[in-house]
């Protein structure tokens, strides 16, 4: 029968964890959190909490190990493809009125919906004059992302959704295949800045025209939810956009007043002068 996990247990865990390897798991949302752990557990071989927590404050490696399971690294590129076509109507001519632009993907996984702006704004003639950042606190995920090389058999639902997201272009023009995997463009690869980032730790790093932080707010509870957007906000010109993810909102948080909708369906918002 598997070991029923209690809350203690489960905050000594992440308290555990922000004391010894600086990872802050502590407003992440409870019911998330515990299938987390649940499933680290079982897949790590543990017989309960108390193991797990034994075992990855002694061990780094079992540690990345419990960090894929805790940050869910599963992303594809041009998910809700409606959302990438409400970013080419009504963000990127306003991007093409600066100099030079600065995008911050938030919570970029394995990078795919990094990517997935880069050609975007190639398409848009943006990229040459745009800094890219994309952050995450998986550094595995990090690796993943920086060398562009994701299996081709993804390849046909990310064809797909570029297409429904109005791709200017064939999806294949932007990868070469080989070996079951489609390595994507190097002056793609080099256009993003991937790097360590927290939202539950760390500031805010530059101003930004454009700041994408999909599916990775679900995650976290009222409070910690707050503390990004509050990062978001300060990060984002006047005027700036941010776009959430489809089953995320502003609607309950302290920055609603904050922002004002460009695409409510969408969840891409522009901030205000004043808040």
């Amino acid at each position: 029968m598997p070991h029923r996990l209690t809350d203690t247990e489960i905050r000594s865990l992440v308290e555990a964890v922000h004391a010894r390897w600086g990872h802050d798991f502590r407003d992440y949302a409870p019911a998330s959190l515990r299938r987390r752990v649940q499933l680290a557990c079982e897949r790590m071989g543990v017989a309960g909490v108390p193991a797990l927590q034994a075992l990855v404050l002694r061990d780094e490696a079992a540690f990345g190990q419990l960090l894929q399971h805790l940050t869910v690294p599963v992303s594809e590129m041009f998910r809700d493809p409606g959302y990438f076509a409400a970013l080419r109507l009504h963000v990127l001519p306003v991007l093409r009125t600066y100099p030079s632009v600065k995008v911050w993907v938030a919570g970029c996984s394995t990078g795919e919906e990094a990517y997935s702006l880069a050609i975007l704004l190639h398409e848009e003639s943006l990229l040459q004059r745009c800094i890219l950042y994309a952050t995450d606190i998986n550094t595995a995920s990090l690796d993943k992302a920086r060398q562009g090389v994701y299996p081709l058999q993804a390849i046909q639902g990310w064809t797909r959704n570029y297409q429904q997201a109005g791709g200017a272009a064939a999806f294949s023009d932007y990868y070469t295949a080989g070996f079951g995997n489609a390595v994507l463009r190097k002056d793609l690869r080099e256009a993003i800045t991937f790097a360590d980032h927290s939202l539950a730790t760390d500031a805010v790093f530059a101003e930004t025209h454009l700041v994408s932080c999909r599916n990775v707010l679900i995650y976290f509870n009222r409070r910690l939810q707050d503390r990004a957007l509050g990062l978001f906000h300060d990060s984002l010109v006047y005027r700036g956009h941010l776009g959430l993810g489809s089953k995320e909102s502003l609607e309950f948080s302290q920055w609603r007043e904050a922002f004002e909708p460009v695409d409510a369906r969408e969840r891409l918002f522009r901030k205000k002068a004043v808040v």
